[in-house]
């Protein structure tokens, strides 16, 4: 690529008016005639906030992302965009992952760039910063944040997803309120997101599965120099991207979906991995279903010990050999030669890579569990989907028939959960409805739903839970989410009552209300959509206009990709 075909040129090397402003406001930062003449500018798309802790160590990683730039030949420019901050924000970060993705990409299209390093790490910003940087096309690698490092809590080794445990040991009476502020000062002793494959960890694999970063991204630990390196490398990388004008359009293939369908499955990823690759398929134009998620990860084993469906954490992963070694033995399923930032294939990036700890990461021939990925639920109490990970449940649970216990809303559930007088036992199954994306609004995570204290007290630890909501990826247990249509858009979800029937039957598929046409008919007729929210600003818009969760929760309008070009100047 020529320098007057750099994109940038349409802007710095513009002559009369406007390029004279274009290139003597920017010059006013002290930049020199010379690196506006045709160099590669490459954005810095960064996700730092204080409000986001998971990425509060994001301007010091930046810099080692300029240095690979500036080494490569190219000039970095750093810019802000929304930060969803998920363990603060209310009321869920979710509600905002598609704004922050208009926030990405109308930055991106609106600006002199060629090529974009996309900084990210809490849950909401990988996915975010990917789909709207696929809506304009750009060359485009991510350097994730890094997970943080293993807790300790009396001698134990814990994370996040401790939190439900403590949780319920709280509630049981076995941690006091003076427990629980010990614990919270020991879960989390570094910089990084969760030391779990929660989903963070899970978008980060997710992001190298797809080869939209370097080799070994999505494993090492936020305070290991191996991370700085990894984020100069990358900056390097950016650079020869643009030289070679390889796109994320060129890298987001279906291969490269499918590839990183069946790497989640042998990681044990999050539930919402789902939501997210299908909102990103969404973007970049490929046609990804529900049903893909369990097709191609249904003859994946799990080889990753991992909690929250495992017993280690992603610090031990990283020691293992991270996710490389993974891929590495999944190379006779998936698409050796879908091509990765680096030019080379996924193949070709990894089969160097050893596991160094087959406890933490098995091998194919003997995994871990030979129960992994995502299963899709259909029946009529899910007409168009629901969503279950077995790697996480109960094996006495996969096939049950129970009473209902219906909670209408979160609010609902509560005021009742405690109650000593509520009509439940281990066999019942909770609904949660009304937290869905227009439900709640925002589809939040509450979907693992705290088991009421006369079933704990019973030394019961599980029980079948059912919403339209979602799941922390650090949450376990034998729970369905993402049930649709939700029931704040009608269908059978809307209309389920307390002591009705329920069937789940994961290896056959299925999901349903044991009640009759005629009478879920006349339930239907009677139902009236709940009044909207809010009438005003983005989450009215958010409202009208969000998908169900089994299309990827995008906003309508989003869908496709407007690409990088403008036209018009700004005087």
């Amino acid at each position: 690529m020529s320098k007057k075909e750099r994109r940038s040129q349409g802007w710095f090397g513009k002559t009369g008016k406007d390029g004279l402003i274009y290139r003597s406001w920017f010059k006013k930062q002290g930049i020199p005639t010379h690196e506006l003449g045709g160099k590669p500018i490459i954005g810095i798309c960064n996700t730092w906030s204080e409000l986001t802790p998971c990425n509060s160590h994001f301007r010091e990683l930046a810099e080692f992302v300029k240095k690979g730039i500036l080494e490569a030949g190219g000039y970095p420019v750093e810019f802000p965009v929304m930060s969803l901050g998920e363990t603060v924000m209310k009321p869920t970060a979710m509600l905002y992952r598609n704004l922050a993705s208009m926030d990405t990409e109308e930055s991106i299209r609106a600006n002199p760039l060629d090529g974009v390093v996309l900084l990210c790490g809490c849950d909401k910003t990988t996915p975010s910063l990917v789909m709207g940087a696929s809506s304009v096309n750009l060359p485009t690698i991510v350097v994730s944040g890094g997970p943080m490092l293993t807790g300790r809590y009396r001698g134990a080794d814990v994370s996040t997803s401790d939190i439900w445990r403590f949780s319920e040991a709280s509630r049981q009476g076995k941690m006091t309120q003076e427990d629980l502020y010990v614990a919270e000062s020991a879960l989390c002793r570094s910089d990084g997101h969760c030391g779990v494959m929660g989903t963070a960890s899970t978008m980060a694999c997710m992001v190298e599965a797809l080869g939209l970063s370097l080799p070994g991204n999505a494993a090492i630990p936020a305070p290991d120099t191996a991370r700085k390196v990894l984020a100069h490398m990358s900056g390097m990388e950016i650079v020869k991207m643009v030289e070679n004008d390889l796109k994320i359009s060129d890298i987001l293939t279906r291969e490269a979906f499918e590839n990183a369908i069946m790497v989640n499955a042998a990681i044990g990823g999050s539930t919402n991995f789902v939501i997210h690759l299908l909102a990103i398929a969404g973007r970049i134009g490929i046609n990804l279903n529900l049903e893909d998620f369990d097709r191609f990860s249904s003859n994946i084993p799990l080889l990753a010990n991992l909690q929250p469906s495992g017993k280690y954490f992603m610090e031990d992963f990283y020691y293992a050999g991270g996710l490389p070694p993974v891929i590495r033995q999944l190379k006779d399923h998936l698409h050796s030669s879908a091509i990765t930032v680096t030019g080379k294939s996924i193949g070709e990036n990894n089969e160097r890579f050893e596991n160094f700890n087959q406890e933490v990461i098995a091998t194919i021939d003997s995994p871990f569990n030979p129960i992994s990925g995502i299963v899709v639920l259909k029946g009529n109490l899910c007409e168009t989907g629901a969503i279950i990970k077995p790697s996480a449940a109960s094996p006495s649970l996969m096939k049950h028939t129970g009473k209902a216990v219906v909670f209408e809303d979160i609010d609902d559930y509560k005021q009742k959960i405690d109650d000593p007088d509520l009509d439940i036992d281990e066999n019942s199954v909770m609904i949660l409805k009304n937290v869905g994306p227009k439900g709640y609004p925002g589809m939040p995570e509450v979907g693992n739903m705290g088991l009421p204290p006369k079933v704990l007290e019973k030394g019961i630890q599980d029980m079948i839970r059912i919403s339209d909501g979602r799941m922390s990826g650090t949450g376990f247990g034998t729970i369905v989410l993402h049930a649709t249509p939700e029931a704040a858009e009608g269908g059978n979800f809307a209309v389920v009552q307390t002591g009705d029937m329920i069937a789940l039957d994961v290896e056959g598929r299925r999901l349903d209300l044991l009640v009759s046409e005629e009478e879920l008919a006349k339930r239907k007729a009677a139902w009236r959509k709940p009044a909207a929210p809010v009438e005003r600003g983005y989450v009215s818009l958010y409202v009208k206009h969000v998908e169900q969760a089994n299309l990827g929760a995008d906003l309508d309008f989003l869908k496709g990709n407007s690409g990088s070009e403008v036209t018009k100047d700004s005087h």
